[in-house]
């Protein structure tokens, strides 16, 4: 099989380093708006199976040739392309992920289903960590159950050893964790579709070893579609990020202030937007690149046989300090390479699924065990 992976950032390099160690993976052609140059974990491996070039991806013609040259595409790039990119794919009869993120643009990809169908090929958005593992992982405990009362996400990406202030350090971008931090969640409660106020209803999960207790928000995103395909069935179901203790506290102290705020303000005659000055000031000083985990919990409560049970499911990754790879770009990158290789292998049907309506459980853990990334149920 011959992939594309767009994008050579963090989660395009882990991804194209993951493909290139697949034998069956016959070539890989990674793109970004200038020729990638490559880090070192991936220069290790490259040889001549990996073809890195440059690609302009609003240049519809130039990512026609490029389809032209592959089996399957993962997107790794921002959110806003992937609506774009998914109908050229299918237009050129080659299967498409991506890391999706906006549950409107997979929506706007949903349209493609008949005609994804008609060509033979598969798309797959919201395809990394979360949303993405999380929700193959939710979707999996809800298969264990006659009927279900509710469903719990929980995920971060976390410095391994926290520093003061906040016990965080930037795993993406700095823009996406305001983003994520001042748009509501949209959960389901009662049944219903509902939206509740991001960083609210904070509770305390606990991990054994050394990750120790953690706490738990809102945030947005990480149900993606499950929220309107569960509505009416489950009457709970939502999704929380992680952090260390105290986080919470004070990221809305200083949302409350409006230090995230978007409208302009005079500051000694010259109009400054706070939230630009944030992102540009945090953002230098949460940049720290230090070793990482990334923890993951999924709780599901239900019925089994008329008795009333709850099931827990769990993942913690950490650093990989042989290659320089972090959790989160193993949990995300190598999430996503996976995905591309059971679409271009026939083991997903044609058409436009999200991860917990077509990704195999069972045959997914395994592949993911193969990496060291264990999903394991344990003790509610």
């Amino acid at each position: 099989m011959r992939v594309l992976v767009l994008g050579a950032g963090l989660q395009g390099t882990a991804c194209a380093f993951d493909l290139l160690n697949d034998a069956k993976v016959e070539q890989v052609l990674l793109a970004d708006i200038k020729t990638p140059a490559l880090p070192r974990f991936l220069q290790e491996v490259a040889g001549a199976r990996l073809i890195p070039f440059a690609l302009d991806v609003r240049d519809e013609q130039a990512v026609r040739e490029a389809l032209a040259r592959c089996d399957g595409v993962l997107s790794a790039i921002p959110y806003y392309f992937n609506g774009t990119l998914a109908r050229l794919a299918v237009e050129s009869g080659v299967h498409f992920a991506d890391l999706g993120g906006n549950t409107a643009i997979v929506q706007q990809q949903k349209q493609l289903d008949a005609e994804a169908k008609a060509k033979g090929v598969s798309v797959i958005p919201d395809t990394g960590l979360a949303p993405g593992m999380v929700n193959v992982i939710a979707q999996h405990g809800i298969d264990q159950f006659d009927a279900v009362e509710s469903v719990k996400l929980f995920v971060g990406g976390l410095p391994q050893v926290p520093e003061p202030p906040l016990g965080y350090q930037i795993a993406y971008s700095i823009e996406g964790m305001v983003d994520y931090y001042t748009t509501p969640s949209l959960v389901v409660r009662d049944g219903q579709p509902t939206s509740v106020d991001a960083l609210s209803e904070p509770e305390t999960v606990k991990f054994d070893g050394s990750v120790g207790a953690l706490e738990a928000f809102h945030t947005a995103g990480g149900l993606s579609t499950m929220v309107y395909r569960y509505a009416g069935r489950i009457p709970v179901m939502e999704y929380k990020t992680l952090r260390y203790p105290g986080h919470v506290d004070i990221m809305r102290s200083i949302r409350d202030l409006g230090l995230l705020g978007t409208e302009p303000v005079d500051v000694k005659g010259q109009q400054v937007v706070p939230r630009d000055v944030f992102v540009r000031v945090a953002g230098a000083a949460l940049r720290k690149g230090k070793p990482d985990l990334v923890a993951l919990r999924v709780v599901v409560t239900g019925t089994v046989g008329g008795a009333r049970q709850a099931r827990a499911w769990e993942v913690v990754d950490r650093y990989d300090s042989e290659h320089g790879i972090s959790a989160m770009m193993r949990t995300t990158g190598y999430t996503l390479a996976i995905t591309g290789v059971l679409q271009c292998s026939g083991a997903i049907a044609a058409g436009v699924h999200t991860p917990d309506e077509c990704i195999p459980a069972q045959r997914y853990f395994d592949m993911l065990a193969a990496r060291g990334i264990q999903v394991r149920e344990v003790p509610v």
